[in-house]
């Protein structure tokens, strides 16, 4: 999982919710994608968490600072 980027495992993330919300997958197949997001999630939350850190510490006077999105 590791070779992949925040938003190529954000958008498998996505695919996977709405696979799963649409409710035709077998049992089996469901949980095998229940465990992938799980794990897609822990990964993006990981790597939010090592960018929120970079941008502390890129802080010149330790604020956080808030990044807006495009």
């Amino acid at each position: 999982m590791e070779d992949l980027t925040f938003e190529d495992a954000l958008r498998e993330l996505e695919s996977s919710v709405a696979q799963l919300e649409a409710g035709e997958l077998t049992l089996e197949a469901a949980l095998a994608l229940y465990e992938r997001g799980q794990k897609l999630s822990d990964y993006c939350a990981k790597m939010l968490a090592e960018a929120t850190l970079r941008v502390e510490q890129l802080s010149a006077d330790g604020e956080i600072i808030t990044l807006d999105a495009p």
